[in-house]
């Protein structure tokens, strides 16, 4: 490997992020902060300046991101756009990578997650870690995220010092696409919890009780939960900015937890209608609004 920068800790390796979004840019904030040295890259130069601003170095391309790291940490959009930044033009597998790990914290289909690790061994030799995350936006800037992990454990193990910087719980779930598998098992949960606090929160509303109070009031009950405690008050007092997750991100982690359902001939109710109700959010309130939004569909005028 390459020598380590002597801003870096002794003996930490270099490191890479591509994808500066909603999740990416607090993540690597969180990187830079605990001293290390981090090469980013995204496709839009806009995300890229203010981290550059607090120390991290610019790439050109997701290929100049792995030529600079040993440990590529990628968050992006949907599996097309990992399938570009890992195999398009001047891509992270146009580089050399023997020895070197992308770690996938995007949200895919694990089928998907286990077909890029595979070629992307055979292209250049990196390894890969599917690492999808929960916590939203709030827990990437506090550090407080949950990331599960598929992989080859010595690869888990190897990044783990890394992955808390940003993160509060790190749990290697199996091999590759486990992560992913793990993931989709958070979003039934959460996706279901959106649906029914939203639905809990408008009947306290119409009923006439102060639904700000719900979270005091439930709170050490079996209704309580984290959920509760934070979604609740941001549907009441509408609080959308800047959004814990986009309504099209859920949406597609649901489709995917359909897909998923089908394969293995799993039933999955609860999930499929909260899937539908988060499509009807979608055209309403638009694919970028805030998930939360999806307690709007029910007012009477929105």
């Amino acid at each position: 490997m390459a020598d380590i920068s002597k801003t870096n800790p002794q003996g930490a390796e270099r490191l890479g992020y591509v994808g500066l979004g909603l999740m990416g840019t607090p993540m690597t904030h969180r990187l830079l902060k605990a001293g290390y040295q981090v090469t980013v890259w995204n496709r839009s130069e806009s995300k890229v300046a203010p981290l550059v601003e607090a120390g991290a170095r610019r790439a050109t391309t997701p290929r100049d991101v792995m030529t600079n790291a040993d440990i590529v940490f990628m968050c992006v959009t949907d599996a097309a756009a990992v399938e570009e930044v890992i195999f398009g033009a001047e891509g992270l597998s146009a580089a050399a990578g023997a020895g070197k790990l992308v770690v996938d914290f995007s949200s895919i289909h694990p089928d998907a997650a286990r077909d890029l690790a595979s070629r992307l061994k055979d292209t250049n030799g990196a390894g890969w870690i599917d690492a999808p995350v929960s916590g939203g936006t709030k827990g990437a800037q506090e550090g407080t995220l949950a990331i599960m992990a598929g992989g080859d454990l010595a690869d888990v193990e190897r990044v783990r010092s890394y992955v808390l910087a940003m993160a509060r719980r790190f749990t290697h779930m199996g091999p590759n696409g486990a992560g992913q598998t793990t993931k989709l098992c958070n979003q039934v949960i959460v996706g279901c919890a959106m649906a029914v606090l939203a639905e809990a929160t408008r009947l306290a509303v119409n009923a006439g009780i102060d639904a700000n109070r719900l979270p005091e009031a439930l709170a050490g009950g079996f209704a309580d939960s984290i959920p509760l405690q934070l979604f609740v008050p941001r549907m009441v007092q509408g609080i959308h900015s800047p959004p814990l997750g986009h309504i099209a991100t859920m949406l597609k982690d649901l489709d995917t937890v359909a897909a998923l359902a089908q394969t293995t001939s799993t039933p999955v109710p609860m999930a499929t209608l909260a899937g539908q109700l988060f499509r009807l959010a979608k055209a309403a309130r638009g694919a970028d609004a805030d998930a939360l939004e999806i307690y709007k569909l029910s007012a009477t005028e929105y």
